[in-house]
């Protein structure tokens, strides 16, 4: 018998809020910056801004934007202002998403739609991408039947552009870059590969969920990043999460396209379905127009000059943690990360061991393997407890050097555990069943 089963009577609206706040009490903190991934937290105002936005629209749907020309036009909007900000033109053309991933996977189906297209002769399209690229682009593959083919990376963790024109054939149909990468905060060789995808006359996607907002405006404080975006020649679509670094509510995104005409291979039509013409821009049906609504609303409040100050107050906030962390001997930084994502590795201390013990200290912690890592992401939120970070790491790894057999579970083992695995499908059976065990519904024990 399960042990919830549907309510056969309601609950007292108090009653509903006071369970939600109590279910609350084990999450990630967030708001005092003691979470260093999933949330981008600009502050109060900010998110108060967003929860206001969002609740005027939360019944609206941006199914039809006929009916709800509201939508329309603040979507129209924050895609012409993302594409004003990411080098695009007059003809640059785009879409809001429900986040980086679906606008990855809308720009490997036009991708692979356009080819379908003006390449017939493809029976086995291929993808070209670094390693590091987000799974996004390998689910897309895996759901639009395309083969992923995987760029090495150079020792700085970028994507080797000799490996990758090596790797290039008549069946490619895309090549991707990313600026920058999750896992390491690296900005891959864009201008190079743009222009490899240039000569052999593909398509080039730039996934800047990640760096989309945040790049431009370091930029504007002096710091020199490279050009990353539309204002690169071969550069063909765009990807940029608003909900990251653009404090938007969650999930808003937007996927940019510098032709409409190439957009077009995005849509879905049917004209024979009973219930009417239908069209879809993107993967979804419904749209929540409270996530268009709150997008909007942060662009237009806090501008250019708002995010600048964001991005500089960030990028310190980045660069004092760095320094903490690389004066402990123990540890070192993976690449050259060159905004406020990163990733630190260690020749002789059990990272996640580490981290277990940092959890337990109420930290939320990111690990990540080959090699083994701890991720981290800045925001205004961790202001203030970076200088308390440091000391419980310092205490972590005294704790962890000291007793190093006490970590026999949890992450560690975890971790361990799949390292170690000869064949990959193993670990694949293992995280399957690790995501069932998630959804699964709760048995009663006898």
């Amino acid at each position: 018998m399960a042990q919830f089963q549907f309510p056969v009577t309601g609950t007292a609206k108090q009653e509903v809020l006071e369970q939600l706040q109590a279910l609350r009490g084990e999450d990630a903190n967030w708001r005092e910056g003691r979470t260093w991934s999933l949330v981008y937290y600009g502050g109060e105002e900010i998110a108060d801004l967003t929860r206001q936005a969002y609740q005027l629209f939360s019944q609206e749907n941006g199914l039809n934007p006929g009916a709800f020309p509201s939508l329309r036009q603040m979507e129209t909007e924050v895609v012409s202002m993302t594409a004003d900000l990411l080098g695009g033109s007059p003809g640059t053309a785009g879409n809001m998403t429900s986040g980086g991933t679906e606008s990855i996977l809308m720009a490997v189906k036009t991708a692979r739609d356009h080819a379908r297209a003006t390449r017939p002769e493809i029976s086995q399209p291929e993808l070209l991408l670094p390693v590091t690229a987000h799974p996004a682009f390998s689910k897309a593959a895996a759901y639009f039947d395309i083969k992923p083919v995987y760029i090495p990376l150079t020792e700085e963790y970028r994507a080797d552009v000799s490996a990758a024109r090596q790797l290039i054939n008549e069946n490619t149909i895309l090549l991707a870059g990313s600026a920058p990468a999750y896992p390491h905060g690296v900005i891959d060789p864009i201008a190079e590969l743009a222009a490899l995808a240039l000569r052999h006359q593909l398509p080039f996607h730039v996934d800047a969920c990640l760096g989309g907002f945040m790049l431009p405006f370091l930029k504007d404080t002096g710091e020199p990043i490279p050009d990353f975006d539309f204002r690169v020649p071969g550069v063909t679509s765009m990807s940029a999460d608003l909900h990251k670094y653009g404090y938007a509510a969650k999930g808003a995104s937007v996927v940019l396209y510098r032709e409409d005409e190439y957009r077009q291979h995005q849509f879905y039509v049917r004209s024979d379905w009973p219930g009417g013409l239908f069209a879809s821009p993107t993967m979804a049906g419904t749209r929540p127009g409270g996530a268009i609504a709150a997008a909007w609303a942060v662009l237009r409040a806090l501008g250019r000059d708002g995010y600048s100050r964001l991005a500089d107050t960030t990028l310190q906030i980045t660069r004092r943690l760095q320094a903490a962390l690389a004066s402990v001997p123990e540890l070192y930084i993976l690449g050259n990360p060159r905004m406020s994502v990163f990733a630190v590795g260690s020749e002789v201390l059990n990272l996640y061991a580490v981290a277990d013990e940092l959890e337990r200290r109420g930290w939320h912690m990111d690990r990540q393997h080959l090699p083994p890592s701890l991720h981290f992401m800045v925001t205004p939120a961790h202001r203030e407890s970076v200088d308390i970070f440091i000391i419980d790491l310092h205490q972590a790894i005294e704790q962890v050097q000291r007793h190093p057999e006490a970590y026999t579970a949890g992450s560690t083992a975890m971790y361990g555990m799949v390292g170690s695995l000869p064949d990959p499908a193993l670990a694949h059976g293992f995280m399957r069943d690790y995501l069932s065990s998630m959804t699964r519904r709760r048995q009663e024990t006898e």
